[in-house]
């Protein structure tokens, strides 16, 4: 099997409680998130999806049945903090670390209503 290009050596994947079409309107919405593949059930809910942020992909499945949901910490270096970070908070999300000058460049976190956690990161040498 060739490996898919939008595959990262190392992906998060999340198993989400509840639908996912929600998820998939807040990573479009705060981060500009490409769907890559989704697999849907023969209903139209997604069984499987991949998206791609920033050039590293995330896979994601809604729970159900043998598997539980479980929430991801992510770290994304990006260009503008403060703009996502607001972005995140206007999609829903609760901010846990404002965002701030720190030793190792601009960064801020929230957690999304499905419990992941997301560290943004503006290094200094961007």
């Amino acid at each position: 099997m060739a490996i898919p290009k939008h595959y990262s050596p190392v992906m998060p994947y999340i198993v989400l409680p509840g639908e996912a079409e929600g998820f998939i309107a807040f990573i479009t919405e705060v981060f500009g998130a490409e769907e890559k593949l989704r697999v849907d059930n023969e209903d139209g809910s997604v069984m499987h999806a991949e998206y791609s942020i920033n050039g590293g992909t995330i896979m994601f499945a809604p729970s159900g049945g043998e598997w539980p949901a479980f929430p991801c910490g992510m770290y994304l270096p990006v260009d503008d903090v403060d703009g996502i970070y607001a972005k995140g908070l206007a999609s829903g999300a609760t901010g846990n670390q404002e965002p701030g000058d720190r030793g190792y460049g601009r960064a801020a976190g929230f957690l999304d209503k499905w419990g992941n956690q997301w560290w943004l990161n503006e290094p200094e040498s961007m």
